[in-house]
């Protein structure tokens, strides 16, 4: 898939918000992809559906559809309300979803499924890390772009593998950096960046306190959460409104069978006044992808109704 093009106009602003964000030592390049004003979509916004309870979603790499609409059509037939979509990107190539084509077919396809884009994901930060990849600063300015053109509100930061924050104090400076110029530009555009990662509630709050702005939030997962052995359900309560969406997974077994207690989610979720999307990762399939997917959809459905 060809790269949308770069206009100098467009060079310039978004070398200019990149080198803002670069913390010390990070050298500006030029393998950020942009759009060229002229090919840029007018804004057609995704219907969202007003819901008094909760939405039901899955990432799309869960079942197979990376940066694919596809990805729709699968959710549906699962029984689900959208999707999670990755905005794509690695070592080798900039995110599929930035071009223009792509873009396209998302609109399109949603509107055919009647399904809807819970949030997008950089889940390539995994593997070109925010913390210290002049690309990645750059790609998150871009994404932004994207999902206020989608109305999109919600972009979740993944913090795993080469872009791991633990016990990494510079790489921590470099993302609040970072972040500050990002923040701003988000602010603006309407759309919270949920931070994903290893940390407890505690070490999050430090980094959202640092950045000081209300469009950095928590990308909340329970099951990561419960791996590195914190308290969820108190963490929920602890995080309250800086939780911007779930994801929900277990490690062990099918939804229900393993170690999260869903009903102690809910509860926690009903404290501090969560509603909203709750977004499958699924980890276990025994059942294989789509029908896995559908006995955790259903057994959700049970403690996260549509309306409360």
């Amino acid at each position: 898939m060809k790269d949308t093009l770069i206009t100098r106009r467009r060079l310039m602003v978004n070398a200019a918000r990149t080198a803002a964000g670069l913390a010390a030592g990070l050298s500006l390049t030029t393998s950020c992809v942009t759009r060229r004003e002229g090919d840029r979509q007018t804004a057609v916004r995704l219907p969202k559906k007003q819901s008094e309870g909760f939405k039901i979603g899955v990432c799309d790499w869960t079942i197979g559809k990376r940066s694919d609409p596809a990805a729709f059509e699968l959710a549906k037939r699962i029984g689900l309300d959208g999707i999670q979509v990755d905005f794509g990107g690695s070592n080798e190539r900039t995110p599929q979803v930035f071009d223009l084509e792509l873009q396209r077919r998302y609109r399109d396809e949603a509107k055919k499924q009647g399904m809807e884009i819970a949030s997008f994901a950089f889940g390539a930060f995994n593997e070109v890390p925010y913390k210290s990849d002049p690309r990645a600063v750059g790609w998150l300015l871009n994404g932004i772009d994207y999902a206020k053109d989608f109305g999109i509100d919600v972009i979740l930061m993944a913090f795993f593998g080469k872009g791991d924050l633990r016990d990494d104090p510079q790489g921590i400076d470099n993302v609040v950096h970072n972040l500050k110029n990002a923040a701003s530009h988000a602010q603006k555009s309407g759309v919270t960046l949920g931070i994903e990662s290893w940390l407890s509630a505690e070490q999050h709050m430090d980094i959202i306190d640092r950045v000081g702005s209300p469009a950095v939030k928590v990308y909340y997962d329970v099951a990561n959460s419960h791996k590195m052995g914190y308290d969820i359900y108190n963490e929920i309560r602890r995080l309250g409104s800086l939780i911007c969406q779930f994801h929900a997974k277990d490690y062990d077994d099918l939804y229900g069978k393993g170690s999260i207690d869903f009903e102690r989610v809910r509860a926690a979720m009903d404290d501090i006044g969560y509603r909203g999307w709750l977004v499958m990762e699924g980890t276990k399939t025994p059942l294989g992808i789509e029908e896995s997917c559908r006995y955790d959809a259903q057994y959700l459905r049970g403690i996260f109704p549509a309306k409360v």
